[in-house]
């Protein structure tokens, strides 16, 4: 190995010695050597900023390293590279603003930032020559954000499909293979330390949607605000749902979909049936799975874990090994480009796909007729229905019905009039069919 001592090092400052951070720090400090190698000159681990000095932690940092003031770090100008692992909005935002405004480089694995402020810091670092990455923003170890701009830049792309949470396909996971409840699949998962003490990021599907925003950006080059991104969370799923998806060849999965058509895009997160023989129908565990189709690609599937702190330190480090590269070669970074205008978003009534209904009906003649008449009434058509669960005592039974392609808006009509049938019990599912 050639002797890389007599070059000046550079330094960088670490926001936040959490799970990543931690991982960011062994990196620098354990690996010193082989980073070096890589960038053609010492990286340094100046200063590493914490809320609580004294915790005690699983990554031995010195404490000479350890600061609990911000401004050791955006104010020293022998810092040109910044990492910022706090996660949150607030005040994490803030950091990287005034990084950026202080003419220094900036590594961020905040997706709830750069789906909220993503555009305005990109512009900020475009404005100060400096440079912004965020691949672990989404996917953790998955190079999707490189792949999009650069390696797939080329191409015009039509859709992207994914599974970019690895709590909720975990818990989705272990209903369909092992019958479990919604409710012991979360507990498993939290006690296996894949879903947090408050899991509602996970599973109402916040965190993808702020995933699914920063993927849209970048794939259409337009801003696809999380605000204007349907969501639905897993909390209503049941066992059964599982049980009939399987029998008709589906799987449930939460996706997180943006396609573009006609000049608009429409963006959504919510669980949906699969065919099982599709790629992302595999993805199981804490595995996750992004698919985009380009003009020129085609379709390409990158798979990997998506959290973690091995995952997420190796597409942090990844960025920071680049964005070193051009300090050490003196060359120029390539800029931060910011998404254009916000995107014209269609709302999900104008959404068109096959759906799955699951109703709980008295169990007598004549009910699956009325509940096909208000189908038909709202241009609905009947693919398959099966009935399932009869119960003798109480009379009732349950149906599962899926449609051929119809739009949002005329199943949302004809479900809230099946609501005030007398023979429906009860409406449990409907799960649109994703192809």
């Amino acid at each position: 190995m050639s002797d890389l001592s007599h070059g000046n090092p550079i330094n960088v400052g670490l926001l936040g010695l959490g799970v990543v951070g931690g991982g960011v720090a062994a990196a620098l400090l354990e690996q010193a050597e082989v980073v070096a190698a890589k960038v053609g000159r010492p990286v340094n681990l100046k200063k590493v900023l914490v809320r609580d000095a004294a915790r005690k932690r699983d990554v031995a940092v010195p404490d000479s390293l350890i600061t609990t003031n911000p401004e050791d770090i955006l104010s020293d100008p022998d810092i040109p590279l910044v990492v910022e692992v706090i996660g949150g909005e607030t005040p994490a935002a803030q950091y990287l603003k005034d990084a950026l405004q202080a003419g220094k480089h900036v590594v961020t694995a905040n997706k709830e930032v750069m789906a909220k402020r993503g555009p305005e810091l990109l512009a900020v670092a475009q404005s100060r020559g400096v440079n912004l990455l965020y691949e672990a923003s989404v996917g953790g170890g998955i190079p999707i954000i490189g792949c999009l701009g650069k390696e797939l830049v080329a191409n015009r792309f039509h859709s992207v499909r994914s599974i970019i949470n690895g709590t909720t396909n975990y818990i989705l996971t272990r209903m369909a293979n092992d019958h479990t409840d919604f409710g012991l699949a979360l507990a498993e998962a939290q006690e296996r330390g894949y879903a947090e003490s408050d899991p509602t990021n996970d599973i109402e599907g916040f965190d993808a949607v702020y995933k699914l925003s920063i993927l849209a950006g970048l794939a259409f080059h337009r801003r696809v605000p999380p605000e204007s991104i349907y969501r639905e969370g897993i909390t209503r799923l049941q066992p059964q749902d599982f049980r009939y998806a399987r029998e008709l060849g589906y799987a449930i999965k939460s996706l997180a979909i943006a396609t573009e058509a006609d000049g608009a895009i429409q963006a959504r997160v919510y669980p949906a049936l699969i065919p099982q023989d599709n790629m992302l129908a595999k993805v199981d565990g804490v595995y996750n799975a992004v698919e985009v189709e380009g003009s020129l690609c085609g379709r390409v599937l990158i798979h990997g874990r998506g959290a973690g702190r091995g995952p997420t330190t190796s597409a942090v480090v990844g960025d920071l090994v680049e964005i070193a590269r051009s300090l050490s070669s003196g060359s120029t970074p390539l800029p931060s480009v910011a998404p254009e205008d916000t995107g014209s978003v269609r709302s999900i009534d104008d959404l068109e796909c096959q759906y799955f209904l699951r109703l709980n009906i008295a169990d007598r003649p004549g009910v699956l007729a009325q509940i096909a008449r208000i189908l038909g009434d709202q241009n609905i058509s009947i693919a398959s229905v099966l009935q399932k669960d009869a119960n003798p005592e109480a009379q009732t039974a349950e149906i599962v019905i899926t449609t051929h392609p119809a739009r949002e808006l005329w199943v949302q009509r004809a479900l809230q009039q099946a609501e005030g049938l007398e023979v429906v019990q009860e409406i449990n599912s409907l799960l649109r069919i994703e192809d």
